[in-house]
């Protein structure tokens, strides 16, 4: 059930919600805003009408408009998006410390917002969410990693580990996780329309309001080849589903390194038509 209704007193009838709906289900042949039950089944949840109507008539869901945020004049400055953007950094160093639970349980459901094909909204979002629980984890990776060198057992092209486990046993060096306190990985069942780009849109959202909360985060592709690839035995350790393509993973934390400034990339690759 849709729970699609119109508070009559609020509305407009200015067609706003059906003009926009992507599926084309919303009639007014009647003046209000309805959704036939027949063609309930053909919406994609995305909330465009509860998003545009511009009287908070409207209620889809069960979501009620003023549980919503108004968003004239809430956007953030053009130019501070822009340094957001071109100042988010890569972080190595972190302190051996936990983000407090309610910072870490807001940047994952913005995060979740982000969009996905045909609004299947199916990534999973697997945190370590304690520093003591990803210690363990990475001494679990590391014995694995360990004893696929021992045994020869890398696979071609994937030798370089050795190296990682050599800088981990000599010199105490996490090259994998970086040190960080917690470690996200995103994964979307292989049977959505694009289970790979939702998952990347989801991790880009994600280091975007984690840095504007001065969260720092880095793109940790060597861990995913380790779960992935190397030791996938570790997903059930993750608890992620058999079902579920592995988008990304990502390590975050308070960081123990503060940039001054942008840098200066480019130009572009632009090619205009």
């Amino acid at each position: 059930m849709l729970k699609f209704t119109i508070d009559t007193g609020k509305c407009i009838r200015c067609g706003q919600c059906a003009a926009d709906c992507p599926t084309r289900i919303i009639t007014t042949s009647d003046g209000l805003p309805a959704i036939p039950a027949e063609k309930e089944a053909a919406c994609y949840r995305c909330q465009h009408c509860l998003a545009i109507c511009p009287t908070a008539a409207l209620s889809i869901l069960g979501r009620l408009p003023e549980a919503s945020r108004p968003l004239a004049g809430a956007y953030p400055d053009p130019d501070n998006l822009e340094t957001l953007i071109k100042g988010r950094r890569s972080v190595r160093l972190y302190l051996d410390e936990n983000l407090e639970p309610a910072l870490l349980q807001r940047l994952l459901e913005v995060a979740w917002h982000a969009p996905t094909g045909i609004n299947s909204r199916q990534v999973r979002l697997t945190v370590v969410d304690d520093r003591d629980k990803l210690a363990a984890f990475r001494e679990q990776i590391m014995a694995g990693l360990s004893r696929l060198v021992r045994d020869g057992e890398l696979p071609e092209g994937l030798g370089f580990f050795a190296d990682f486990v050599r800088l981990w046993e000599d010199k105490g060096v996490d090259t994998l996780f970086r040190g960080a306190p917690h470690f996200l990985v995103a994964s979307a069942p292989q049977e959505v329309v694009s289970p790979l780009p939702d998952c990347l849109i989801a991790l880009s959202y994600f280091e975007l309001f984690a840095q504007a909360n001065g969260v720092g985060t880095v793109w940790d592709g060597l861990a995913k080849i380790a779960i992935d690839t190397l030791l996938p035995e570790t997903r059930q350790i993750l608890g992620i589903p058999e079902d579920h393509l592995i988008g990304y993973a990502m390590a975050f934390g308070r960081p123990a390194v503060s940039y001054a400034r942008t840098v200066q990339h480019g130009p572009a690759l632009i090619h205009r038509i």
